[in-house]
């Protein structure tokens, strides 16, 4: 089928994972200090602060014509209440580069780093967290002209998660050092404070700007087994669907999709190793997407669907065309019942840091990173294709 003709076909990144030196971020320091959890260390990544223009135009000459990629606060806001303006006119620059090209730009503004001024006086749990971060979204505004998708928080259910995860590996929490529930699940004060945060980012860009905005969640696409139903709706609110009621009344929600995850007597279970996992360590299951669509457009109250990422790990680049045929056939499918769908942004544009290691491959783009040098896959080509055409039917030869 022909998806809706101003249909969205492009890529993702984020600031961390791809410009390189972000000191001022509290990941960096998360690195540096905090082995053997986090292993790799971002140092220049793939150098994106200076390439993007390359990157951008990769893209765009494939055939692509859209591009996410985050602003960095730390790098905007480096000491609390003293913002850059050079470095608000470096992100006002990328997005005229992407309208340069022919690439509309999707900007996140929180892709999981904040700065450490923030996260080390308690992060989303300081009393002023939220007053904080919608000081920020209001100056960022400022560079949005023009942008039509704004991104206010990149998977919240994650940042909660990541919050009770370094709870428990670096006793971070002030006055203890591990939390009173120590199972490795999304804190609900903090996914609480998020969604406040969200909220009132929302009313700031509707009045600053002209984008549509919204957030992204992270879906698991979680499957009951049986006996354990009560224990499956448990995991979906404390999860996602909190999450995804935080997103009713925004213009859009950015749907985030990898896999799927079964859930025992405790809880999400551990995928099992198995030959067809991904780099990650995650079952491949190209149909969690159309799972995902039809929860989310369920949860929000039919808000528009904007799908900002789907991809899979791995070094077999004709695994990921097929990986991605298949998703995008569910996204098709989902499309047909009705569900609003506005676009797909693979994850991810490049192969980049992935959160403590570099070794699991998202990208549509090589990186050697030693030089630096960019190396377009098959299936950036093959994506070009599918977005010339709007669609995966014709002509032939675009199913892997």
């Amino acid at each position: 089928m022909r998806l809706r003709d101003d249909f969205l076909w492009g890529a993702a990144s984020s600031a961390h994972q791809t410009e390189g030196a972000n000191t001022g971020a509290d990941w960096w320091g998360y690195e540096n200090r905090s082995r053997p959890y986090f292993p790799d260390r971002s140092g220049d990544a793939v150098d994106s602060y200076h390439r993007y223009p390359e990157d951008m135009a990769l893209l765009a000459d494939a055939g692509l014509n859209a591009y996410r990629f985050s602003i960095e606060w730390s790098r905007i806001e480096p000491e609390e209440g003293q913002f850059s303006r050079a470095q608000l006119d470096h992100y006002r620059r990328m997005i005229e580069t992407a309208r340069k090209v022919g690439l509309e730009p999707v900007v996140t503004l929180h892709h999981f780093t904040s700065p450490r001024w923030f996260s080390n006086r308690g992060g989303w749990r300081h009393p002023a967290a939220i007053d904080s971060f919608t000081r920020y979204v209001d100056r960022a505004s400022s560079v949005l002209g023009g942008v039509d998708w704004v991104c206010t928080i990149n998977e919240p259910n994650i940042v909660a998660l990541g919050v009770r995860y370094l709870d428990l590996t670096l006793g971070s929490r002030a006055g203890s050092s591990r939390p009173a529930n120590d199972r490795l699940e999304p804190d609900d004060e903090v996914g609480d404070v998020l969604v406040r945060a969200h909220r009132e980012a929302v009313e700031i860009l509707r009045t600053t700007t002209t984008a549509k905005v919204g957030w992204t969640v992270g879906q698991q696409a979680f499957e009951g087994t049986a006996g354990h139903e009560d224990v499956l709706a448990r995991t979906n609110d404390l999860w996602e669907d909190r999450y995804l009621a935080g997103a009713r009344g925004d213009d859009f929600l950015g749907v985030q999709s990898y896999t799927s995850q079964p859930v025992g007597a405790d809880g999400p279970i551990p995928h099992p190793e198995h030959p067809d996992n991904t780099l990650m360590g995650w079952a491949y299951r190209p149909d969690a997407l159309g799972i995902a669509l039809r929860r989310a457009w369920d949860i929000t109250e039919h808000v528009p669907l904007l799908v900002t990422e789907n991809g899979i790990a791995t070094a077999d680049d004709a695994r990921r065309i097929a990986y991605t045929a298949e998703a995008l056939t569910h996204l098709e499918a989902a499309v047909a019942d009705g569900i609003d769908v506005r676009g797909y942004l693979h994850w991810s544009a490049l192969d980049n840091f992935e959160w403590g290691r570099w070794a699991p491959t998202f990208g549509l783009i090589g990186v050697d990173r030693t030089t630096f040098t960019r190396t377009p896959k098959p299936s950036l080509a093959w994506l070009g294709r599918v977005a010339r055409n709007n669609g995966l039917e014709t002509p032939a030869g675009l199913q892997p």
